[in-house]
């Protein structure tokens, strides 16, 4: 269960050195850009970022971001439309928590 807080933190923008930089494309802020972002990514930069041996999306949401359950929710996910589902639903719990209606 996610508090307030940590929901709050989650969604978030990170401090500037620490967004994401797609490959070929625009530089990630906080979940909200890459869930805006994820289903116009080119197949290339997608595999470019997620592969059988690694998963850039959610090493970032772990490591900077701080969302472990989100992170280890996309570990798995080598799709597009996997990631987008998972985090869409993601967004949505997180939302809920702090009352945040985009």
């Amino acid at each position: 269960m996610v508090t307030k807080e940590e929901a709050l933190r989650y969604l978030s923008e990170v401090a500037p050195e620490r967004c994401f930089w797609v490959n070929n494309g625009p530089v990630l802020k906080k979940l909200e850009d890459l869930a805006n972002f994820l289903p116009n990514m080119s197949e290339e930069t997608f595999k470019h970022h997620v592969s059988r041996d690694k998963n850039d999306f959610s090493s970032w949401i772990n490591d900077i971001v701080g969302d472990k359950n989100l992170a280890n929710e996309l570990l798995s996910s080598k799709s597009k439309d996997s990631i987008a589902k998972k985090l869409q639903k993601r967004l949505t719990i997180l939302r809920n928590k702090t009352k945040i209606v985009v």
